[in-house]
């Protein structure tokens, strides 16, 4: 029995998102008339309060396994945790008006944003095959759900339609190869695979085809080349609150995602996914940057430009050794509070019945706006990976990573792809800055949004002197991995 209370202790912060999910969409049918602020209210205090209780039980070194070794509470988890319901509470807060002025202000809508962090938890804490796949489609399906939430809009349901079928074919994939490695090694626990992939040859033909699949599958879910043909589209047709969601706090689930499983459970084979994770890499930043300079509408660009971001953040992972884990970490933690005050700075230019997605909506933004103009500079720039913004030390760390494991050919291939990347980043400000403007309507938008956002853009630069403290943290959360 006490061992039943220490289990459900270690996993109060995923117990009390999914109660208050519960809470949520009940109390909505009573409150949604007469307060209808209230589900909005109870969610924002539903993730500060996950974020407190993720906070209390980090373990006292190492780590701490609970349900019969399926659930791991470590320093991966908790920081990953941290993250992801830190994000989702500033995504909301960008959102608020979005929803509201285009009527999908619905109990619903968070209901599956909850649900949605209740997944990425799990896949964060998973240590077992079965938790990561409950985990992950737990995540996948509310996210299918969202993209669609926007039921007038036929580009949002035809996204939603693609990214379902995409989707749907992933977890397939994912499912076919873990149940190869299942056959080859006799168990699902990613501790038993570990050791068993030990006492195994590494050219065992299951185990190839098992990982293969299961890389596959991480390929899709990432959006990486040649599994990227859904990013662009969803981008562009998913209502531009739901992307926001979808591209920043689900890319921190990613990385634990790969974590638990290339690393946690295929250490023995890291030669063989490591060759894999290169050709991927160099796809995703040529296809990625490459493409992304041809795009007219801002969202799709950013599309392409996630696609590249993930082949950098992959670049510290196929290094296959702890410095190179924790650039991962830091580099995806950047990109995505990158990520949020770009499509942050989308919503607040946007209004009911205008999105500002394309490139020319932000023609002499300058004139119009200064201060706006100011803060799109900004997150270009640190896109981009021009210092002094923290985009530029988040690439560097991922680059010194390589040389670090003498991998020189790469970093030179990923600096070259940088600065092709760093040309539609600026086309971006050349347009704020010096086109003419060709519209005069007011850009109005909340105080508190733009406060909130002004803030999270100054963070990418004002963090630089706390850079070793954030990257000591990551480090630590990295080594005290399960």
């Amino acid at each position: 029995m006490s061992n039943i209370f220490a289990d459900i202790q270690l996993a109060t912060p995923e117990i009390f998102v999914f109660s208050m999910a519960c809470v949520i969409l009940l109390l909505d049918k009573v409150t949604h008339e007469r307060m209808p602020k209230a589900s909005f209210l109870l969610t924002q205090l539903t993730l500060l309060v996950g974020l407190y209780l993720v906070t209390i039980t980090v373990p006292e070194g190492g780590s701490i396994k609970a349900f019969n070794d399926m659930f791991v509470l470590d320093g991966m988890a908790v920081l990953s945790k941290q993250v992801i319901l830190f994000l989702t509470f500033v995504v909301l807060i960008y959102s608020y008006s979005y929803i509201t002025e285009r009527k999908m202000y619905r109990g619903e809508y968070f209901v599956l944003i909850l649900n949605a962090v209740l997944g990425m938890m799990v896949m964060t804490s998973a240590s077992h095959f079965l938790t990561i796949y409950i985990g992950l489609e737990l995540l996948s399906l509310s996210l299918y759900t969202l993209v669609a939430m926007n039921r007038d809009s036929d580009l949002a349901t035809e996204a939603a339609m693609k990214y379902f079928v995409l989707g749907a074919l992933a977890s397939g994939l994912l499912l076919y190869g873990m149940s190869m490695i299942y056959g080859a090694t006799g168990s699902l626990d990613i501790e038993t695979i570990r050791s068993a992939i030990q006492g195994m040859e590494s050219d065992d033909t299951m185990l190839i085809l098992g990982l293969v699949f299961i890389i596959v599958g991480i390929g899709f879910k990432l959006g990486v080349v040649p599994f990227h043909m859904w990013i662009p589209d969803i981008y562009q047709g998913a209502p531009t609150s739901v992307v926001l969601f979808l591209g920043t706090a689900p890319k921190v689930a990613a990385f634990a995602f790969i974590m638990r499983l290339l690393v946690d459970g295929f250490q023995g084979l890291a030669e063989n996914w490591s060759d894999m994770l290169t050709i991927i890499a160099v796809l995703s930043m040529a296809t990625g940057n490459i493409l992304a300079i041809i795009q007219t509408n801002l969202k799709r660009m950013l599309a392409y430009s996630t696609i590249s971001h993930m082949g950098y953040f992959l670049l510290g992972i196929l290094s296959a050794n702890p410095n190179g884990y924790s650039a991962s970490l830091f580099y995806v933690i950047v990109y995505s509070f990158t990520s949020l005050a770009a499509f942050g700075l989308i919503i607040m230019m946007s209004r009911a019945g205008f999105e500002a997605e394309e490139i020319s909506d932000y023609k002499g933004l300058n004139k119009r706006h200064p201060w706006f103009a100011f803060l799109v500079a900004l997150v270009m720039f640190s896109m981009a990976g021009i210092p002094p913004t923290v985009g530029f030390f988040a690439k560097l760390s991922v680059i010194q990573a390589l040389i670090d494991v003498e991998m020189y050919w790469l970093a030179v291939v990923a600096i070259l792809f940088a600065v092709i990347g760093a040309y539609y980043y600026l086309r971006i400000i050349k347009t704020v800055y010096f086109d003419k403007p060709e519209r005069n309507e007011p850009i109005t938008a909340r105080f508190g949004m733009q406060f909130v956002l002004s803030a999270n853009v100054f963070a990418l630069v004002l963090i630089m002197p706390w850079i070793g403290v954030i990257m000591d943290a990551v480090s630590n959360a990295i080594s005290a991995m399960g």
